[in-house]
């Protein structure tokens, strides 16, 4: 067996290479990129299918870019090329357009399903290896993939190929997204199962502490009365609130520890008669009612804060969200 040294060598050089081949082909990207994007475009405007094609390994590096198209909002396909040769080639119409992978484009299936494909009125972008190949020749739009050599210490196995390829298609998935205007909306329409979907349809009025889940007290409330409100409510924090309900600040537990230790002395009792407003963190990071959980998400990652207050559109607040519930609600 090979020692660890070597092992873990061998996996640094494999990371290596397909990084250096993913700059290779991002330094490659330029008009061919651009013209196949508007290709996309004016298929998905004519009611057409981005239909992807490849053999082997790239038949599922193919299956792989059609699933990431047709979830951001380009209509996709998957093309098998032999299955093609025999009656799957009705699955397309000439409004369609073929996205033909093939590292070497001398992939023989491929090659033989272009002329085919051709006379039922589709046009073809090659994505390919070798800009000289049989399959570029035959091709209206050739999308480079110079990547330089496979990972593979035999220099066969699809590896750093197989990766520059499947970026590149999410390259011009994204930059579909982008050119079309797509939305979360559009996004989790088709996503409406698994936490992806829960994440994109609840809203964090759905998932917030309401009522007497949550504590508020005003400005004027002791630290000892808020504490209260926390203990009474089961949670950490404390939402501060004006006369007219309108967030101006939070107070935690741990908040509550740092001014005994640092600003009081360690004198608790000192720090319990206090009112709140002197210690509270004054506007601090609230989320609307309309937001989506997704986004309730990224400001717990970002922010790194365990509540977040959740108001209304003229800045009451009517919840809180404790990151503790979002394992619960499914949409992490």
């Amino acid at each position: 067996m090979a020692d660890k040294s070597s092992i873990l060598a061998c996996a640094k050089r494999v990371f290596d290479m397909e990084i250096a081949g993913l700059e290779r082909v991002r330094g490659s990207i330029g008009e061919p990129f651009a013209a196949t994007v508007g290709l996309m475009m004016e298929t998905l405007d004519a009611g057409g299918l981005v239909v992807v094609t490849g053999v082997g390994k790239s038949l599922q590096v193919a299956e792989k870019m059609s699933a990431v198209f047709a979830s951001t909002g380009t209509r996709s396909i998957v093309l098998n090329p032999v299955q093609a040769m025999h009656g799957d080639l009705g699955m397309t119409a000439p409004r369609d357009m073929l996205v033909a992978l093939s590292f070497s484009g001398e992939s023989e299936e491929i090659v033989k399903l272009v002329p085919p494909i051709r006379r039922h009125g589709l046009k073809i972008v090659a994505v390919t290896g070798d800009t000289e190949s049989t399959l570029a020749g035959m091709s209206d739009i050739v999308l480079p993939v110079p990547c330089g050599a496979e990972a593979c210490p035999f220099g066969m196995a699809p590896t750093t190929s197989a990766t520059a390829t499947m970026v590149l298609g999410d390259a011009l998935a994204m930059a579909m997204v982008e050119a079309r205007k797509f939305t979360v909306e559009e996004y989790a329409g088709n996503h409406p199962a698994g936490a992806i979907g829960r994440a994109l349809t609840l809203k964090a009025g759905d998932v917030m502490r309401k009522g007497d889940g949550f504590a508020q007290v005003a400005p004027s409330a002791s630290v000892l009365e808020s504490l209260l409100a926390m203990t009474k409510a089961k949670a950490g924090s404390a939402v501060v609130a004006d006369a007219e309900g309108r967030l101006v600040g939070i107070f935690t537990d741990g908040d509550f520890r740092r001014i005994v230790a640092e600003r009081n002395g360690g004198d608790a009792a000192a720090t319990l008669r206090q009112p709140v407003g002197e210690v509270m963190t004054r506007n601090p990071m609230s989320i609307q009612d309309t937001a989506y959980a997704a986004e309730i998400v990224k400001v717990f990652e970002r922010r790194r804060i365990d509540d977040l207050p959740v108001v209304d559109g003229s800045g009451r607040v009517v919840g809180l969200v404790d990151i503790q519930d979002l394992p619960k609600m499914k949409v992490i």
